[in-house]
This record gives structure tokens, C-alpha cells and sequence, in this order.
């Protein structure tokens, strides 16, 4: 799926509820993206957690970054992105909607996977940290995915174009600055991309649910994982 033939999606505006016709189709294509890259990279075998308790804990530390929580929720739905992979921009509307669905029972988190091809991804990504330093998590991350076409597969730094969405929020710029240019908000991205590495993480989004990792075809099998791992807590 192309950036031209992408709607933009205003980032006031909720997320329009697409048929589970489309989303099966825009999962069904995410599949056949992951497992290429998964073909097309080495699994770190030895760095793996062996049990689902310990990936689960990898999985979600204390400080990654809930886009919603669920009071008293036992099932955590976790995504590794890039916000300049298409796949994930093309895949935001259907994560939204399971939040729709299932956010009164499940935690949504995102972690941060920027993929080295991608000359913004790290840039990205540290604008999102800096914006959630500011308690703006969630609204960046929806800047971010719903102008990725103005922005992604350019081999130039965005830096002056993030700041402009950190300006558009109403944060404070020069916190926002000081954030962004930290070494230790890198060192908190790439911490996030370990972290997805020991997980066999290959490529983006990928989406695990209590450390469980998916390979879904459909939206069916999205919903699908969250429906048994709820019947189970």
C-alpha cells in the first residue's frame, strides 16, 4: 500500500471504523511484509527468553508506555513499531479499533522498534518520548502515524518538522528540546529495539500479547489472540 493511496486522517478526528473485510486485507498484506523480513534476517537464538513468564516481562518493563490501560487488567496487547514503517502507519486504524473494542479489558503499549533503513525512525521516536516526558504519549503517536506520508522515506532529518508537531500540541518547546536532544532519550528508544531484539522481533509492527508473539493473517486472528488470552485470566 502506497502513501498516495492512503487517506490522511485528520489527528482531532477518531479513527474511521473500517469493515473487517479491509483490515483482514491490511493484515493479511502486514503478514506477508513481516515474514519477509523474517526470512531475511538471522534470529539471536541464544538471547531469547525460554518461557512465556520471562517474555512477558520483556515484553512489558515499568516504564514502557501504555496507550491505554484497563483497570485491573491481567492481558497486555503489545506492539513494536516504527513510525516511519508503512506497514504500521497502514495497520494504525485497525489498532485503534481493537483499542475500541477491547480497551476496557486489555493495555495497549507500545515499544519503540526503529528500523535502521529508515533515516527518521530514531528521530521519530524521540520526538513521541519527548512528547510523553510531557504526558502527550498518545497524541504524538497519532501525529506522527496520520502525517507519515509528509514526512517518512526522506533522507533528510525531520528534527525542525517534529518540533513543529511538538509546537502544534502546545508543548513546551524548550523541554521538548532539551528531551529530544538527550543522549539518554536515545538510549530509552534503543532500549525499547534490545528489548524487541531478545524477543526475536525482526521487523515492524510485530504484536505480542502477555509475551506471546502473533503472526496474524486476518483481524479475526487479532481479536482471536485477545479473546482466548482473556478467557484465560
Amino acid at each position: 500500500m502506497s502513501r498516495a493511496t492512503r487517506n490522511r486522517t485528520s489527528s482531532s478526528d477518531t479513527p474511521r471504523r473500517l469493515s473487517n473485510t479491509t483490515l483482514s486485507l491490511i493484515i493479511a498484506g502486514l503478514f506477508v511484509l513481516v515474514v519477509a523480513v523474517l526470512f531475511g534476517l538471522t534470529r539471536l537464538g541464544s538471547d531469547t527468553p525460554d518461557n512465556s513468564s520471562e517474555a512477558a516481562a520483556v515484553a512489558v518493563r515499568d516504564n514502557s508506555h501504555r496507550l491505554s490501560t484497563a483497570p485491573g487488567a491481567t492481558v497486555n496487547f503489545v506492539e513494536f513499531l516504527d513510525f516511519e514503517c508503512e506497514a504500521c502507519g497502514a495497520v494504525y486504524p485497525a489498532i485503534e479499533q481493537l483499542r475500541q473494542q477491547y480497551g476496557d479489558r486489555v493495555n495497549f503499549v507500545i515499544r519503540y522498534f526503529p528500523g535502521t533503513g529508515h533515516f527518521n525512525a530514531e528521530r521519530a521516536a524521540r520526538a513521541v518520548e519527548a512528547a510523553a516526558q510531557q504526558g502527550r504519549l498518545e497524541e504524538m503517536y497519532r501525529l506522527m502515524f496520520e502525517t507519515q506520508e509528509e514526512w517518512g522515506e526522506q533522507q533528510v532529518p525531520m528534527d525542525d518538522r517534529f518540533r513543529g508537531y511538538a509546537e502544534q500540541l502546545g508543548l513546551d518547546l524548550a523541554r521538548y528540546d532539551a528531551t529530544y536532544n538527550d543522549p539518554a532519550t536515545r538510549e530509552r528508544v534503543l532500549a525499547d529495539r534490545e528489548d524487541g531484539l531478545a524477543l526475536g522481533v525482526r521487523g515492524t509492527p510485530t504484536f505480542l500479547v502477555n509475551g506471546e508473539q502473533l503472526n496474524p493473517k486476518s483481524y479475526d486472528d487479532l481479536t482471536r489472540a485477545l479473546d482466548d488470552a482473556l478467557a484465560k485470566s
